[in-house]
């Protein structure tokens, strides 16, 4: 590994020394400019869409239907515009991904079921307390709740209702494709595969701080409950949607609870079922051949851990 001066960021290089990066090879930037281009476009994309949601000013509620309307507009202009961002980062960097740019952001039919099905069933399973929770304290038979459900109507009034819109559909897919689909690809050949994933989520974590403000603002909650609560592209966005809808586990209701010795046994069964399946669920194999692989070997590391 050739260290990237006091940076800290590393540039994977491969265990044969006749091989150099690719960005060397192609007489692109040096390493260490590499990666800074990679974390300031990184950057630029997370501050582009935070600061595309104060385009308009109001004095109106992050809620409110008028302001949920505009910022609609705002995050998907941003996000339509945010895969030339890793087009500008692949000319001013050199690095050639060897695959089609809307494949290596997640947008590819191989594997597309077991993506959809697996990460969703494994995040429910890491749920199952909070959702022993929802059902114990809004009982309904599992025929009407199927019922409900189903029906035409129930979709409408959610299709109808901005805040659903915005929390189940428009907020997962944007989110993750500016900070899952567009940094990871910039990320992985400067970081390695392993710490752009979780290097991505921290992009993600700093650009919601904007929400402490709002409700602060509107003196909507208290500080502690804010901090609380604040491969595949399809995999990623079906288990966001599903993380907003379940909302932060209310672990102290739960400590509360008439029923509490099932509830918290459901709590630990869940993080335990979520520990004991989140390697065999994740496995690489079941996905199909992964992109971003290309791309590390493109970029002069033909042997990541979670390639091989």
């Amino acid at each position: 590994m050739a260290a990237l001066g006091g940076d800290g960021l590393r540039l994977l290089s491969v265990s044969r020394p006749e091989r150099q990066p690719e960005s060397a090879a192609l007489g692109g930037p040096g390493p260490g400019l590499c990666c800074w281009v990679s974390v300031f476009s990184c950057l630029s994309l997370a501050c582009s869409y935070v600061g595309s949601l104060y385009v308009w000013k109001s004095e109106l509620p992050r809620d409110h239907p008028a302001v949920i309307k505009r910022r609609f507009t705002s995050v998907l202009v941003v996000s339509s515009l945010s895969p030339l961002c890793v087009l500008l980062w692949r000319e001013l960097t050199g690095i050639q991904p060897g695959t089609p740019l809307l494949t290596l952001m997640g947008f590819r039919l191989e594997g597309i079921f077991p993506a959809a099905l697996l990460p969703l069933l494994l995040t429910m399973i890491l749920f199952l307390g909070p959702l022993m929770q929802l059902s114990m304290d809004c009982p309904r038979d599992l025929a009407d709740g199927l019922k409900v459900v189903l029906a035409p109507r129930s979709w409408a009034r959610c299709l109808m209702d901005m805040r659903w819109l915005r929390n189940q559909v428009i907020a997962p897919l944007t989110e993750e494709l500016v900070f899952r689909a567009c940094m990871l690809p910039m990320l992985a050949p400067c970081t390695g595969l392993g710490p752009a994933v979780f290097t991505c989520p921290l992009f993600f974590g700093v650009a919601h701080f904007h929400h402490i403000f709002e409700q602060l603002r509107f003196r909507q909650s208290s500080v502690g409950s804010i901090f609380l609560s604040a491969g595949h592209l399809i995999g990623p966005v079906l288990c966001h949607s599903f993380c907003n809808y379940m909302g932060f586990p209310a672990v102290c209701a739960a400590l509360e609870h008439p029923q509490r010795r099932p509830l918290l046994a459901g709590y630990a069964l869940g993080v335990g079922l979520f520990l004991l399946l989140l390697q065999p669920l994740t496995d690489p194999k079941l996905y199909g051949s992964l992109p971003l692989c290309v791309l590390l070997e493109q970029a002069g590391d033909s042997e990541a851990p979670l390639c091989s």
